[in-house]
């Protein structure tokens, strides 16, 4: 079988894919802070200096690696905004969405060690205060949209529903694996499905 030969397009997007693979699992393990841009480049197979081709450095990469765990988790549940599917379906997939989303322990400590940075960097505090009020745009559309589709006005606005979701989220996540002994995976998924199913519920019974 002959093997197609990638793009320098292509090429580089592989690349710039694995060092963001490889970043994600080392800050998991290790932390920001102790993860080098030589442990991201030797990790994914490349040299320095193919890192710094990619990226101008750390911050750089690490807000990237953001973006795109935002761009997917957002994508996903912005294609449950269809006509097409009814709305309990819409529901019951919301609700496999995030717990999906919350087992992946390698994306909880990306945005957990994102926050503790951006509470002493001032400049990435910025960037990603940037992300995170468009993440709670996106949510608060889609939860505008699903109230819509039901024919209601939301109980609260749209983006006070969002931004108590993703804390919510974050907190019971955070105490999962900071303090396991005080509640089980079950129950905290369980939480975080009653808040989904009460607001939506809200909307299909009014």
């Amino acid at each position: 079988m002959i093997r197609k030969r990638l793009t320098r397009e292509d090429s580089r997007d592989q690349t710039t894919r694995r060092l963001l693979d490889a970043a994600q699992k080392l800050i998991a393990k290790k932390g920001l802070a102790a993860t080098s841009v030589e442990d991201i480049a030797a990790a994914a197979g490349y040299s320095r200096g193919a890192f710094y081709s990619n990226f101008g450095g750390k911050s750089d990469l690490f807000i990237e690696l953001l973006r795109r765990d935002h761009a997917i988790a957002i994508s996903e549940l912005l294609a449950l905004a269809s006509d097409a599917l009814p709305l309990h379906e819409i529901q019951s997939q919301v609700k496999t969405l995030y717990s999906r989303l919350y087992r992946d322990n390698e994306n909880f400590m990306t945005w957990a060690e994102a926050r503790m940075l951006a509470a002493r960097d001032v400049k990435f505090r910025a960037k990603l205060d940037a992300l995170m009020s468009e993440k709670r745009d996106r949510i608060a559309t889609f939860i505008a949209y699903f109230y819509r589709r039901a024919g209601v006005a939301a109980p609260f606005p749209p983006e006070f529903v969002a931004m108590g979701f993703m804390s919510l989220v974050e907190g019971v996540k955070l105490l999962m694996l900071s303090s396991p002994m005080g509640t089980t995976a079950e129950a905290a998924e369980s939480t975080l499905a009653f808040f989904v199913d009460t607001f939506m519920q809200m909307g299909r019974d009014r």
